[in-house]
């Protein structure tokens, strides 16, 4: 009986100091596994955003082979004042037909300027292949947006001539005419929260002043930005994608985005 009892004195289920040791280690864990989780949700963010990129490539890559040079990185272009009649049809809007989005380009009436009311419904159009997945989402209602510019030149070390780059106004360039090779010359590149960054809207072309991510960089101002840690996706010419490192020096940097400035970087991405 003294034994009967004793087992039926015997205390059921956890202390209080064994819960608290038990929610100690879980919180541990928990806090070990979240970064964990994260690193990886935006590795697989930044292979998307390469993708994008590297299917881009390709679609440039086709139109030159179909074309003999590559679209215009705007096509009438409208500076101040001029008439709202110029079309401004961007670089990025001329390759859909080489990204599979056939029906979209078929949808944009050519004949009028992308912000005419023709082409109002299939400019909304949001195209995945357009936008990194680390960025902020597009907003509702607005144009099509696109996380990517055509890079028109740079002015870093340039002042008088700054389309020096890739993808210029009413021009098209050849493969021929970037003289810095292919590989060493970046057209395209991430341009996260810059303004007017429509894929059908010519002005997804700028001009780089700063370095990758410069903080100094006026926010109403395209530059090369991305949402990416420790640099931005950039497209070379050749079609190969790169995670191009925000602490580039800027003369390497100008030497990657100009075309035929004879110049070679000092460190490669």
């Amino acid at each position: 009986m003294m034994r009967a009892q004793r087992k039926q004195q015997k205390p059921l289920g956890f202390t209080l100091v064994e819960v608290l040791v038990v929610i100690a280690i879980i919180g541990v864990l928990v806090g070990l596994l979240v970064p964990a989780v994260q690193a990886a949700r935006e590795a697989a963010r930044r292979a998307q955003c390469q993708n994008n990129l590297h299917q881009l490539g390709i679609a440039m890559h086709n139109y030159h082979s179909a074309h003999q040079k590559l679209p215009p990185g705007c096509m009438e272009w409208r500076a101040f004042r001029d008439p709202p009649t110029k079309r401004q049809f961007a670089w990025s809007a001329f390759l859909l037909s080489y990204l599979e989005q056939v029906t979209v380009a078929d949808q944009i009436d050519w004949r009028v300027p992308y912000d005419h009311p023709n082409n109002r419904e299939v400019a909304q159009l949001q195209l995945s292949v357009f936008l990194c997945p680390t960025a902020a989402p597009p907003t509702p209602g607005g144009l099509g947006k696109t996380d990517y510019g055509g890079l028109f030149g740079q002015r870093i070390t340039a002042r008088r001539r700054t389309d020096n780059g890739v993808y210029i106004h009413d021009r098209s360039i050849r493969f021929r005419d970037i003289a810095d090779g292919l590989s060493q010359t970046m057209c395209v590149a991430e341009d996260t929260r810059g303004p007017e960054a429509e894929w059908i809207n010519g002005r997804n072309v700028f001009e780089q002043s700063g370095g990758i991510n410069d903080p100094r960089a006026w926010a109403g101002d395209n530059e090369i930005r991305s949402d990416h840690t420790g640099g931005a996706m950039c497209l070379f010419t050749d079609g190969h994608v790169a995670l191009v490192s925000e602490q580039i020096d800027k003369q390497s940097l100008a030497a990657l985005i100009t075309r035929a400035g004879r110049d070679r970087p000092q460190e490669l991405p």
